[in-house]
């Protein structure tokens, strides 16, 4: 008999999940309290962007195995029950907010049936498992938990679904493993790795990874500090020391930074719950790291005063990118929505463009001008910002832009764009850590 799923909370990764799940040919109920995003997703549209998901998603509702509700109660014929709801950094504090993990489990209990799986793929802070698992021991005895972190990269989340690099699976005794492994068993059969572990390693894994990976951005972006300082170039030094196996090319791109709604919130709660735990010296150089983050912003603005003047009231600024990342709509955290705000505040005018930022951004900073397309966009600055790396900015024609600004001023904050290209139409190129 073929298992069936639900997914509890059908945000970014519940409705990803949900329907990555569907395509695997098993029957899924998706549960959030929001009835408008149900709506959208039960007529096959998404409430946000993502690449694949859209075409996906729109084929298996098709299909008759995918639907969406607010109805706690629909899980009751449900097997497995993967828990995505979001786990935001708290309003008083760096730790997690656990609130919605906490209320989803306590709100299918009373509908779980004997066997069941709940499966916990929301980031939480280790520990969160097992006193989960033992509140269900009381609330809901014929069910077990489990963890199986996520390891989505938004503009990927369908690949890296349904062909991850490994699946982590943190379980309590082979049962659980082996109903894991039922669902799992097409991607399974692929080869993937399967990793077998505890309940807080599993937690643990989620939040290890994501700090090694704010550290090696960091890293590079202290070594663009220095590089400037010492007339260098942080391109060629990541270049050359990405060519060590042991270090590796990936997130070498010296710039602004990392933003969205995953890697800042978890190293500071990774840091929150190691000095809960004791063991905050462990981690000390996770400040380090977020502060290196944050000074990336602000180096983008110090370019700017440095330039201009440090009375920017008088000068428009057009900024290219509002989401942390391209392929996707997110602005959690954005640096370059940070950088366009904080102009702002300081009194340049700004304009915002991006492909698909536009309306989130709006809702997070309404003050801000934006336009939808460049070259309105572009029209009468006296700088221009690339601080999201979204292809169509790599292909603007210098020679075009250069004809809408006041001043061919260029800060490439994510050193992706042709400095010789753009200098060549006779602009002036500054690229963060490097001096030529």
């Amino acid at each position: 008999m073929t298992l069936k799923l639900s997914v509890i909370g059908c945000g970014y990764l519940g409705a990803t999940h949900a329907a990555c799940m569907s395509s695997l040919g098993f029957e899924v109920i998706g549960i959030d309290t929001d009835q408008s995003k149900v709506d959208l997703l039960s007529n096959g549209e998404l409430p946000f962007y993502e690449p694949g998901l859209d075409t996906l998603l729109a084929a298996e509702m098709k299909t008759g195995r995918l639907s969406f509700t607010t109805d706690f109660s629909a899980v009751a014929d449900a097997d497995v029950h993967f828990i995505c709801v979001g786990t935001p950094q708290s309003k008083d504090g760096l730790a997690a907010d656990l609130t919605y993990v906490k209320s989803s489990v306590a709100a299918i209990a009373p509908f779980l049936k004997e066997g069941s799986l709940v499966v916990g793929k929301s980031t939480v802070p280790v520990g969160t498992a097992q006193l989960l698992r033992d509140q269900l021991s009381t609330t809901a005895p014929q069910a077990d938990l489990a963890w199986n972190p996520e390891f989505l990269r938004e503009g990927f989340a369908v690949e890296d679904t349904l062909t991850p690099n490994r699946l982590v699976v943190g379980v309590a005794n082979d049962r659980a493993e082996e109903i894991l492994k039922e669902v799992y068993k097409p991607i399974i059969d692929l080869g993937t790795p399967w990793i077998r572990a505890d309940l807080p390693t599993a937690e643990l894994v989620k939040v290890a990874a994501n700090s090694f990976l704010a550290t090696k951005i960091s890293f590079i972006n202290a070594m663009a500090e220095v590089c400037e300082a010492a007339g260098g170039d942080v391109t060629v030094l990541a270049k050359a020391i990405g060519y060590d196996p042991r270090i590796g090319s990936r997130f070498l791109q010296a710039g602004i930074g990392f933003g969205g709604g995953c890697l800042p919130k978890d190293i500071r709660a990774f840091m929150a719950r190691a000095q809960e735990l004791g063991a905050d010296q462990a981690l000390e150089f996770l400040r380090e790291i977020d502060a290196i983050n944050i000074r990336a912003r602000q180096r983008v603005i110090d370019v700017v005063r440095a330039d201009l003047s440090h009375d920017l009231t008088q000068y428009k600024i057009a900024v290219l990118g509002a989401t942390f990342k391209p392929d996707s709509d997110d602005v959690r955290d954005s640096p370059a929505l940070d950088i366009a705000a904080q102009l702002q505040e300081a009194g340049a005018q700004v304009v915002v463009h991006d492909p698909k930022g536009i309306e989130p951004a709006r809702k997070r900073f309404p003050n801000l001008d934006y336009q939808e397309k460049v070259v309105d966009a572009v029209k009468g600055a006296d700088a221009i910002l690339h601080l999201t790396e979204w292809k169509e900015y790599r292909e603007l024609d210098p020679s075009v832009i250069g004809q809408l600004v006041k001043s061919k001023f260029l800060i490439d904050g994510r050193n992706m764009l042709d400095r010789n290209k753009w200098r060549a139409a006779g602009w002036r190129v500054h690229a963060l850590g490097r001096t030529d």
